[in-house]
């Protein structure tokens, strides 16, 4: 247990740690910060003081999807270093093995489930041939940022310059 002693006081950094994850459960299940406020017999100002302390940054959140890459490790580490929040990269091998031995259903199951995430994010970047672009930008109900890395079809995997990337992010959060 680690124990701070403040004046006469003991406080316990477990409890507080404890009570700090519970109310980041809650938040990012939706609950609101008043409704969070009352399940845990605290005050909503409470909550919103400490959402500020962590806050990193607001605004838009962004997926990057794309295949088929040469330097998904270089791409991955963009993505990371610019806090976007889903992250789906191939290079061409992987993308025929993420399909490989699935029946039919499966893999419209599968598709379903990527626009489905899609849909969870205010932007998406799509790095992939022309027609995989304007696919995306067909279905996904959101804005769509097209990389085009060549035109369908691309049968070996592209190098994309890593600032290509990041400029296509800072661009979403208005150049920050």
């Amino acid at each position: 247990m680690r124990i701070v002693r403040i004046g006469d006081k003991v406080i316990s950094r477990d409890k507080i740690d404890r009570m700090v994850d519970e109310i980041l459960r809650l938040r990012s299940q939706g609950y609101s910060q008043q409704e969070t406020a009352n399940i845990l017999g605290l005050e909503r100002t409470f909550i919103s003081r400490l959402e500020g302390i962590g806050e990193i940054r607001k605004g838009t959140k962004i997926a990057v999807f794309g295949f088929p890459l040469k330097n998904t490790e270089e791409l991955m580490k963009v993505c990371q270093e610019e806090g976007v929040d889903f992250t789906l990269l191939m290079t061409d091998k992987e993308r025929w093995e993420f399909i490989e031995g699935k029946s039919a259903a499966e893999l419209v199951n599968l598709l379903m489930e990527l626009i489905a995430a899609a849909q969870q994010f205010d932007t998406v970047i799509m790095i992939g041939s022309d027609m995989r672009v304007k696919v995306a930008q067909a279905i996904v109900d959101r804005e769509v940022i097209g990389i085009t890395i060549g035109q369908t079809p691309i049968e070996e995997d592209v190098y994309l310059d890593p600032e290509i990337l990041r400029e296509a992010i800072k661009s979403v959060r208005g150049g920050k």
